[in-house]
């Protein structure tokens, strides 16, 4: 089969399955868990790829709702990458542009996970029933992701090698607006420092008190400093989690805190953790008191592959992005007039651009819904300052990502209106445009040794030979 035919046989396999896709997708949204507890969402996905003829191998890694779906067999294998798991309270009423908690406290899917599995399924569905129909020679697999907001789970398959022997990985990501990533992202760290020391009253025995809290604060001044002695792209993040109590006479023998650390390179993360472990054990002996760290989770940079992003790209225009109405570009322009002085995502694509490209992206400002592909500006420096645990797939095999524009725009990501528009037509479309896009690219990659050769190139050229080398020690176990 040439382009065209590939084409045609995914759109039509993605209208064939579209209800199923949106009600599943709808009623992930309907059930939001976080944190290796998305026991309605994986099983949600599981069943759906069973019905379409995956075999499905549930806990991979002992990790609870990761697993893996398959169909086909021999070389070339192709996977797609899904994620189900939503944000801790973010809650929001379905198609609200005003911020109203469907219940206060809970869960919502800030994230849009609950297109991102569903979509990257229907993307592994098309590939299989052309492997089925004797079109396609190979092997489709789905990896279910959980608890990538907390736990980046992804990382800890890939260190457990569930990643290996995979010839190409495709995902994509709802967004605001169509296009690719360029420049990856920021690999990243999570540890908690907990220090002890021994409590006495501060008036009547001071001297007799080691203060955890005067450790911790020290600490924080110690990395204050430090700021100004890491590259400039670093990003170091923390939050004090138990102060050691409410009482001020007393000498507080506990304290805690999380840090995240952030940079574009690995090998400049593995530095940045040991000065900042260095800042905590300094503060330590300055005060008299113990520190201990625990490693919950880290996840590497993001590694580009420009053959596959350019295919990613050239599938998108092939099939077209989605067109709105009347009545979904008034949610969307409600959501966009709810935001609060938002940088606009245009503004940060155009900086990658030619001038010619550059007044064609800017001519969409003031639209509610960027409804075009944003132009394929290769780059080494990551768009946006976030972090994924597809950056640690990355690194074991050709990987690629594209987002989608399913929310209204410049809405930021873990934001109340990417909430509200979760189960709207204008995030079905979304869902189903990436499941073509993202099953159209794994169909020619299947098919066409040659694109398959140069990215895996390319990725033999950014790898350098450097095996993968996970940021998570083998010892450390994922948090639930």
């Amino acid at each position: 089969m040439d382009f065209e035919s590939f084409r045609q046989a995914v759109l039509s396999s993605v209208r064939q399955h579209m209800s199923a896709y949106t009600s599943a997708s709808d009623a992930i949204w309907d059930h939001p868990e976080i944190n290796f507890h998305e026991d309605f969402a994986a099983e949600t996905l599981r069943g759906l790829l069973r019905e379409n003829g995956f075999a499905v191998t549930d806990s991979l890694g002992g990790l609870p709702h990761a697993f893996r779906a398959e169909y086909g067999s021999g070389r070339p294998v192709i996977a797609f990458l899904g994620e189900y798991d939503a944000l801790a309270a973010m809650s929001q009423q379905a198609g609200c542009a005003q911020k109203h908690a469907e219940k206060e406290g809970a869960p919502g899917h800030g994230c849009g996970h609950n297109l991102l599995g569903v979509g990257s399924a229907g993307a592994a569905i098309a590939v299989k029933e052309s492997i089925a129909s004797g079109v396609l020679s190979g092997t489709v697999v789905y990896f279910g992701c959980p608890a990538e907001e907390t736990a980046s789970a992804k990382a800890f398959l890939a260190r457990d090698g569930f990643f290996d022997g995979l010839d190409a990985i495709l995902t994509w990501h709802p967004w605001d607006y169509t296009g690719i990533w360029p420049g990856g992202s920021l690999a990243n760290v999570k540890m908690i420092f907990r220090f002890r020391g021994q409590a006495a009253h501060a008036a009547g025995s001071p001297h007799l008190g080691r203060s955890a809290l005067d450790a911790l604060e020290l600490m924080n001044v110690g990395v204050q400093f430090l700021r100004e002695h890491v590259p400039e792209d670093t990003r170091m993040h923390y939050a004090i989690t138990d102060a050691g109590g409410a009482a001020p006479n007393v000498v507080q023998a506990y304290a805690e805190a999380v840090y995240l650390l952030r940079s574009p390179r690995l090998e400049d993360l593995a530095d940045i953790r040991q000065r900042v472990i260095n800042c905590a054990r300094g503060a330590a002996l300055m005060t008299g008191t113990q520190v201990d760290v625990e490693f919950v989770k880290g996840c590497s940079n993001v590694l580009p592959n420009t053959a596959m992003e350019e295919l990613l790209i050239r599938c998108a225009h092939s099939i077209g992005v989605p067109q709105y109405d009347e009545e979904e570009l008034a949610l969307a322009r409600a959501l966009h007039d709810s935001l609060e002085s938002p940088e606009t995502t245009l503004a940060r694509i155009s900086r990658l651009c030619d001038s010619r490209t550059r007044a064609e992206v800017l001519s969409h400002q003031g639209e509610a819904m960027y409804a075009f592909v944003a132009p394929h500006c290769p780059t080494d420096t990551p768009l946006f300052s976030v972090s994924t645990d597809v950056g640690d797939a990355s690194w074991c095999a050709p990987t690629s990502q594209i987002s989608a524009a399913a929310w209204a725009a410049d809405t930021p990501a873990h934001s109340w209106q990417a909430v509200a528009i979760g189960k709207s037509s204008i995030a079905h479309k979304a869902m189903c445009f990436a499941a073509a896009v993202l099953g159209l690219s794994g169909a020619v990659l299947m098919a066409d040794p040659d694109a398959l050769a140069r990215a895996k190139a390319e990725f033999e050229s950014r790898t350098a030979g450097r095996p993968y080398a996970c940021p998570i020690p083998k010892d450390v176990l994922p948090h639930g």
